[in-house]
């Protein structure tokens, strides 16, 4: 276990900062443990530090956290950015907490299929934050995989290949019928979701605040690789999609109610297991307002 140190790529924290957390790395590039932390209670110190090391560990575990209810999650989304809608499509929780989306598996609230929240918008989320509400006895682990350190163990004529690709995000797919339901339509950054129209993001993503690049593509969302034939786009997507989730690069999660899980969206993504039968399993997840992905050549 050691006490956060900024990392040197990131924006510099104080050395009062670096004293704030104590920090336990679960994998070489992916994943932390926090201990000490009430995040009901956090001070701006203590927030910042998180913030920081958000961009560095990718994913932030903190267990305990009974005092956090719906109000004061948003609250400390708040503090840790803004906090957007809680879906482009799904309404929120309740009339109160329309930032919140609940997953629930009692509602066909499932992730099991490897995603970056909400990357079919033009500026996909920095982040989310996940409290567990209602677990099963057993199952329902959560896996993120580290999208920079995917990006890093490509082999030197793929990587450069990437750097020149872009690919098309479509929530059609996993939203569309959902959408055609409805008569009530949701709001995202202000505007009204009618239809769900593909947007196009740099298969690298240049990570805003850290510099390092990470492959930016997700079998959720993205439909296919522009400007390539329908063969490539496939073999190439595979290709991607297999490197990603390789088990180095991966780090998982056992729930306890009262955990909490940050993490940054521009560089992860993740998948929830669905292996609890017909067990509950319920969810609270807010996301944080990020901004448009740049690729390779600024684009």
């Amino acid at each position: 276990m050691t006490l956060l140190a900024a990392p040197t790529t990131a924006p510099a924290s104080t050395a009062a900062e670096r004293r704030l957390l104590e920090i336990e790395r679960l994998e070489p590039s992916i994943g932390a443990r926090v201990h000490g932390v009430d995040l009901s209670r956090a001070t701006d110190d203590q927030v910042r530090a998180i913030r920081t090391a958000l961009a560095e560990y990718k994913v932030l575990f903190f267990a305990g956290q009974h005092a956090l209810h719906p109000d004061s999650q948003i609250a400390l989304g708040r503090r840790l950015g803004e906090v957007t809608e809680s879906h482009p499509v799904v309404p929120g929780v309740d009339e109160q907490h329309p930032e919140i989306y609940a997953l629930d598996s009692a509602t066909g609230g499932f992730a099991d299929v490897w995603h970056t929240d909400v990357t079919f918008v033009r500026r996909p989320p920095l982040g989310s934050v996940l409290r567990a509400v209602v677990l099963p006895p057993t199952g329902g682990d959560t896996q993120w995989a580290d999208l920079e350190l995917a990006y890093q163990s490509l082999s030197e004529p793929v990587r450069r290949l990437a750097d020149q690709l872009v690919a098309v995000h479509d929530g059609t797919r996993e939203f569309g019928y959902y959408l055609a339901q409805r008569e009530e339509r949701t709001t995202w950054e202000g505007e009204e979701f009618r239809a769900l129209v593909p947007i196009e993001h740099p298969v690298v993503r240049v990570h805003p605040e850290t510099g390092r690049k990470g492959l930016f593509v997700n079998p959720g969302f993205v439909s296919h690789i522009k400007d390539v034939s329908d063969a490539e786009s496939r073999y190439l997507l595979d290709l991607f999609y297999a490197h990603i989730t390789k088990p180095e690069h991966i780090v998982r999660h056992r729930w306890s109610v009262g955990d909490v899980v940050m993490w940054d969206n521009r560089s992860t993504v993740h998948y929830a297991n669905r292996d609890y039968g017909d067990q509950r399993r319920v969810m609270h997840r807010i996301t944080l307002r990020g901004d448009r992905p740049i690729g390779p050549t600024g684009a």
